[in-house]
Parts: C-alpha cells; sequence; structure tokens
C-alpha cells in the first residue's frame, strides 16, 4: 500500500512538471501589446501605432500617392502621435475637456448629416471593421486639440489699426483679379534653441531632398516620408490659398517659379522648407477698396463626404437633389434644410449677400459662374460637396468698415496659421519622450 501511494506521487509529481511543457507546446502563442514611445508619462502602443499606420496608408491610396517604405511611414505616424498625445495632455493641464453631452450632440449632428440615425450610424461605422467606442473617442479628441487651438492661438491673435493701415497701404489694388497660389511643402522642423550641428544636419537633410525632387522624385511621397508638417500625409499640399494667407516669405520663394517647379530650400523660425508651386490660378482677391463691387445673394447645399458617406454617394444625392429642384419636384430651401450639413441649413441655405472674398475660392468660381436662379452642378471645396443657387445680384460700395474688417480677416488667417505651426514646436520641444520602437 505504502508502495502504491509513493508511485502514486511520483506519477503525480511527473505529470505537475510535464503537462504545462506539453501544453505550453501546444497553445498558440499570444502576442502581448507592447510600448513603442513614452510621451511625458503616458504610454503609445504597438496596437494602436499599427491602427494609426493602416489609416495612413488608406489616406495616401486615395490621394493617389505612392507609400513610402514602411520604416519611414512608421516613423512619420508615430511622431504624428507623440504631437497629438501632447495636445491632449495640455488640453488636460488646462481643463478643456468634451462633456459627454457635447459629444453626444456632435454624433448626433453628424448622424443627421449622413441622414442617418444613431443606431444606423453605430451599425455603419461597425460594418466597416471599426469599434464604435473608438469613433466616438476619436471625435471626443478632435473636438478637444480644435477647442486647445482656439484658446492657445486664435484667441490670441490681435490685429492693430496700424497693421490694418499697413496691409491696406500694401495692397492698394485689392479689388483687382489677383493669383491664387496652391503650394505644398516638406518641412524638416529645427528644435527651439537649435545648435549649429543640429542646423547643419537638417539643411543637409533639406538639400538631399531637393536634389531628389529635382531628378524626379515624387513630391508627396518624399512629404509623407519626411516632412514634420501636419499635412505631410497629405502629400505636404496646403491647399488653394489667397497670397494674403500664405506666409509672405512663400509667397516670395514661389512668385517665379511655374507650376511643378520647386524653390530652393528656404529657412524660417521653425526649420528648412521645401516648396513646390502646385499650380496658380485667377481669383477675386478679397475686397480691400472702396470701389464699386459686384455682390451675390445666394444659397447652398453641403455634403460633407467622410467615413460614413463616400464621395459617390455625396455626388448622388446633390445630383438627384438638383434634378428635383429643377424639375418643379423640390424647393431648394426645403431640401436645404432636410439635407445640408452647414449652418445655413435652418435659414433654407441662405448665405445672405455675398461679397468677393467671402467663400472659398471653389465656391467663389462656381457661383460667379451662374446667372440669377440656375443651380450648379456639385461643387468641391475643402468643406464638402455643395450646391449653389443664385438668387440675385447688385453692386455697391464696399463701406470702409467693410473694407477694414476684409483686411483684418487676411491679416488674422495669415497670423494664425504662422503661430499655429511655432506653437506647436514649442510643444513638441518640450515634451519628453523616450523612444521604444525597435
Amino acid at each position: 500500500m505504502l508502495r502504491n501511494l509513493l508511485s502514486g506521487l511520483v506519477t503525480a509529481v511527473a505529470l505537475s512538471l510535464v503537462l504545462p511543457a506539453a501544453i505550453a507546446q501546444r497553445a498558440p502563442v499570444v502576442e502581448v501589446d507592447r510600448i513603442v514611445a513614452v510621451v511625458n508619462s503616458e504610454a503609445i502602443t504597438a496596437r494602436e501605432l499599427a491602427l494609426r499606420i493602416d489609416i495612413a496608408q488608406r489616406q495616401l491610396r486615395r490621394q493617389n500617392i505612392e507609400l513610402p517604405p514602411h520604416d519611414a511611414l512608421e516613423k512619420q505616424v508615430l511622431e504624428r502621435m507623440i504631437v497629438d498625445r501632447a495636445q491632449m495632455q495640455q488640453a488636460r493641464d488646462l481643463g478643456i475637456r468634451i462633456e459627454e453631452a457635447q459629444l453626444d450632440r456632435a454624433l448626433a449632428g453628424l448622424a443627421q448629416e449622413n441622414r442617418l440615425t444613431l443606431t444606423q450610424l453605430r451599425e455603419r461605422v461597425e460594418r466597416d471593421g471599426n469599434s464604435f467606442e473608438r469613433f466616438r473617442e476619436d471625435l471626443r479628441d478632435e473636438m478637444t486639440r480644435q477647442r486647445l487651438r482656439e484658446r492657445e492661438i486664435d484667441s490670441k491673435i490681435q490685429i492693430g489699426e496700424a497693421d490694418v493701415d499697413a496691409f491696406l497701404a500694401a495692397h492698394k489694388d485689392g479689388n483687382a483679379a489677383d493669383s491664387e497660389l496652391h503650394i505644398a511643402q516638406i518641412l524638416l522642423r529645427l528644435p527651439e534653441g537649435a545648435t549649429a550641428e543640429q542646423i547643419e544636419r537638417q539643411r543637409a537633410r533639406a538639400e538631399e531632398l531637393e536634389r531628389q525632387l529635382q531628378r524626379g522624385a515624387d513630391f508627396g511621397r518624399l512629404a509623407a516620408s519626411f516632412s514634420d508638417a501636419p499635412e505631410a500625409m497629405s502629400g505636404g499640399s496646403l491647399g488653394w490659398r489667397s497670397p494674403e494667407r500664405y506666409p509672405q516669405l512663400f509667397v516670395d520663394a514661389v512668385s517665379k517659379l511655374r507650376p511643378g517647379q520647386v524653390a530652393a530650400v528656404l529657412r524660417s523660425p521653425a526649420g528648412f522648407h521645401i516648396l513646390r508651386l502646385v499650380d496658380r490660378r485667377s481669383a477675386s482677391a478679397p475686397q480691400l477698396s472702396g470701389a464699386p463691387v459686384t455682390q451675390t445673394h445666394a444659397r447652398h447645399i453641403l455634403i460633407r463626404p467622410n467615413e460614413l458617406v463616400t464621395e459617390a454617394e455625396a455626388l448622388r444625392r446633390l445630383n438627384e437633389i438638383k434634378q428635383r429642384v429643377e424639375g418643379g419636384n423640390g424647393d431648394f430651401a426645403e431640401l436645404a434644410r432636410q439635407y445640408s450639413a452647414d449652418g445655413s441649413a435652418g435659414r433654407g441655405g441662405d448665405l445672405g449677400w455675398v461679397y468677393p472674398g467671402d467663400t472659398v475660392p471653389e465656391f467663389e468660381r462656381a457661383m460667379d459662374a451662374l446667372q440669377p436662379g440656375q443651380i450648379s452642378d456639385p461643387v468641391r471645396t475643402p468643406f464638402g460637396l455643395h450646391l449653389i443657387q443664385v438668387i440675385e445680384r447688385r453692386t455697391d460700395e464696399a463701406s470702409p468698415d467693410r473694407v477694414r474688417q476684409a483686411a483684418r480677416q487676411a491679416l488674422r488667417e495669415r497670423r494664425i496659421e504662422e503661430n499655429y505651426e511655432d506653437w506647436l514646436r514649442q510643444l513638441r520641444d518640450r515634451t519628453y519622450v523616450e523612444y521604444k520602437l525597435e
């Protein structure tokens, strides 16, 4: 009996040693999420980084930009995440937060824009393989960063009367047609108080990129691979802007370029810039003189393509609306109240009397081509896709107050852009980052 007991104990011990090893051999290996960077005291994980890389790749493909090498894209995306995380931390320190009720209203507005209920919105997000909770938190983060920018940048911009006087003196012919510029940039940022070695290293990198571009390298791919600017994942594109909305340094650099050409490397307080003039076109400048000006009374319907509504679907809806109105089966104002995602929807899409320069150039060109009563084809602008209807036109003189208001707004937009870029650089310099990416 004792022998049997001892034999049983030996067998039990043996099994206790052998079975876990055997089970371990058969069990699948589950990789534990690892930390790739620490931003102040917060971690960024490999899983978070992989998700953002996937989003960036889809964005670049939609723009027909050749994907950079994976390691370059990984580095770029991680840096964007670090800057985003630093902004969220500062917002939290300043007490900026989006309440649940505010977020719920934003989600309800998003659902309404897309003609969905909240339940249908959730189903659409999850059908695309995304977590609705992640979608919700991404929207909260976006709203938080916008509030932070408004507090730290927009609200602190002061334009004095002397600034307006100087601006108007430099734009005496502001009523005349002027060129509008589409510029793309690659920015190699310099830290505040950069050493001579850091400056020369970034200068050498910039000059090497310029040489690659001169040999025919794709600008968008290099921007996605190396640019430190927020628009890197858009191929460096800054979009169409009037010269007043670009830094004067940029305007001077591209003034003699033909579309497609690249300017010599520029140095600014932010770092080194490589600029490409994508295109130039004629557009109405903001009304900066008191000469007679044509005003347009217009209304519109706006649909914003997004993760839930493709651009093709938005175009289909707007073309259908146009056919209904022109066929006498629908009223433009009522359809605007029902479908438009713009704040003017409650007024039937009515924008009131619009001066030259009040709207973005794409909208203004399409509006100016219409006769009273006509409806445009769908028009693409940075805000989305529009149907525009001109109600009537009149010629009037811009009052002195109106002229100064236009000048003040142009100055304000330029300074917001310049100050935001500088503020982001300073925030990044103050942020402690520990890289753990292998």
